[in-house]
This record gives C-alpha cells, sequence and structure tokens, in this order.
C-alpha cells in the first residue's frame, strides 16, 4: 500500500523555481491572498525576492468622499481596513526587497500607512506616490529619512513644496529623477532650483506651467538632461492690468534656454488628444475621466509605470 503512493506528489513537492514563476503572473489580490498558507515551500516561493522587486499596489483605490474640512476627504472604513491588510502581508512577504514601489494616485494613505511603509522598505528607489491629503508634513519627511537610497519620485502636486524638497535634497544623495502631476509655478520651479539643481529628470507632463517657472527650471537647474512638458497648458503673466494668457507655442528664448538639454519633450498640437484635455480641465487634468492606465504614462521612459 505504501508503495501505490510512494509516487503521488504532493504541494510542497514543486518546484521552487517553477512556483516563483507562476506567482510572478499574479496581482497583488493573488499574491496577499493566502498562497504562503498552503505549505512551507509555496511560502519560500511566496518570498523570492523576484516577486517583490516591484510592489505595484495600483490596483488598490480608496472608497472617498470629498468634505469641506480637513484632510477634505473621508475615506471609507472597509477600503482603509483593506489596503491595510493587503499592505501589511505584502510587506511581510517581501522581507524588505523592494525596490520600486507603485501607489494608485486615488489611494489616500494615511502618516501611519507611510511610516510602516518605509519602516519595511530601507532599499527603496522608486516610489509613485498617491494623494497627498491623509499626509502630514512629518509624516513624509520621516519616510523619506528612511529611503536615503531613493532616486526617483512621482507625486502630486504641493502647496508648500520646500520642507519636502529640502528633506529629499538632505536624504537622498543618489536622487535624480522627478515628476510632479500638478501646477508648476514660480514658487515650486524656485524651490526645485534651490533645493535639487543636480536634479537630472523632470517631468510636468499635463498640467498649468507658467513661462516664467520654465525659464528657471531651464536657467537654475544646471544638472538638468532630460525635461518632459509635453501636453502642458502653458501660461504667461504679463505686467498688470492685462490678463494670463494661454501661449499656443514655445518662444525663442524658450527654445534658446532648452538647446543645452539632452531631451526636451513638447506637444503643445491643437489636434493632440492629451492637449485638449489638459486644456478642457483647464491644466488640472481630471484623471479619473479617462482610460484606467492612463496616468500611467510619461514620454520619459523611465518615468512610466
Amino acid at each position: 500500500m505504501e508503495d501505490a503512493y510512494s509516487d503521488i506528489r504532493r504541494w510542497e513537492d514543486m518546484d521552487i523555481d517553477i512556483l516563483v514563476k507562476i506567482f510572478q503572473n499574479m496581482n497583488i489580490y493573488e499574491l496577499t491572498s493566502g498562497v504562503a498558507h498552503v505549505c512551507h515551500t509555496w511560502r519560500l516561493a511566496s518570498c523570492d525576492p523576484l516577486l517583490w522587486k516591484t510592489l505595484d499596489l495600483s490596483l488598490l483605490k480608496s472608497n472617498f468622499i470629498k468634505i469641506p474640512l480637513e484632510p477634505y476627504v473621508y475615506v471609507d472604513g472597509r477600503s482603509d481596513k483593506t489596503f491595510t491588510r493587503v499592505l501589511k502581508i505584502a510587506l511581510n512577504l517581501s522581507r524588505e526587497n523592494i525596490v520600486t514601489m507603485i501607489f494608485h494616485f486615488n489611494m489616500y494613505v494615511s502618516d501611519d500607512q507611510l511610516t510602516y511603509t518605509a519602516e519595511r522598505c530601507p532599499r527603496l528607489k522608486r516610489l509613485v506616490m498617491p494623494v497627498w491629503n491623509r499626509i502630514k508634513k512629518t509624516g513624509i519627511c520621516q519616510a523619506v529619512r528612511m529611503w536615503r537610497d531613493l532616486e526617483s519620485l512621482t507625486m502630486p502636486s504641493i502647496s508648500n513644496p520646500p520642507y519636502l524638497m529640502e528633506e529629499i535634497s538632505r536624504s537622498c544623495k543618489n536622487f535624480a529623477e522627478l515628476k510632479v502631476m500638478g501646477p508648476c509655478d514660480i514658487y515650486f520651479a524656485s524651490t526645485l532650483a534651490a533645493f535639487l539643481p543636480n536634479l537630472k529628470v523632470l517631468s510636468l507632463r499635463c498640467s498649468v506651467l507658467f513661462k516664467d517657472a520654465l525659464i528657471i527650471i531651464l536657467e537654475c537647474m544646471p544638472g538638468l538632461e532630460v525635461l518632459n512638458i509635453s501636453h502642458c497648458l502653458l501660461m504667461e503673466v504679463p505686467p498688470q492690468p492685462a490678463p494670463r494668457r494661454v501661449l499656443g507655442a514655445l518662444d525663442k528664448s524658450i527654445l534658446e534656454r532648452a538647446s543645452r538639454l539632452k531631451k526636451f519633450v513638447t506637444c503643445m498640437s491643437e489636434s493632440c488628444t492629451m492637449c485638449q484635455r489638459t486644456r478642457n480641465d483647464e491644466g488640472l487634468i481630471r484623471w479619473y475621466k479617462y482610460e484606467e492606465d492612463l496616468w500611467r504614462d510619461d514620454e520619459v521612459s523611465s518615468l512610466a509605470i
């Protein structure tokens, strides 16, 4: 009788390398749904570093409503608990091997969730940030201090940028790439020039960009090599009482300043769908209205998701 069952393979007899290949085709929900609890072999495979080089949490979005008081958003408790559960399981399985982390732009992460993430991702090099509403100054600065290897950040616009840029400048010595999904005015551009003058890659696509801010970026960031302003709503603010106006093309002074760059990516075509969308949304593009993964795009390949 024992011989009859000796050739039957058990779950734990599966080759770990094959299991890892299978698990690589799973999304974050599937990876955290219990495969690690099947047996010891599956647990080992589910913790393999190949699975956790990138943690893509973009399938998870907050269920929320906007409110008139800070943080100006109320997040449904059930979606918050689901996110926390998935996050904790994933970070436990990753064993500090995560190098790239991607949040959905409509995920309202709290300070506690961000701190928990930072403590368990000390090797992080690339971060795609969610919206800021529930993250306080102390929370993001504390996280950045733990991410000393951070090289690339995609972030929403921020009303008071100096504290964040200063912390990045102080803590992240290899920081080289920044994508801002929101308006870039003189204040923001001046902050970049002051704290990140040696930034190599900057993307401001699909947002309001003021001409004076663009000039500051081109003149005061000597380390900049790649600049993407595709589909931006380029604004000029003439002396009062003249009103602001939208520019339809880049003038010679801008092009001359940009000639030093290795790559200057632009698109201001009236026939371009993305340019039309930026204009229709008045420079603050509402990604939720369009294709599901459109927010992931970027003409700079290293910033595309």
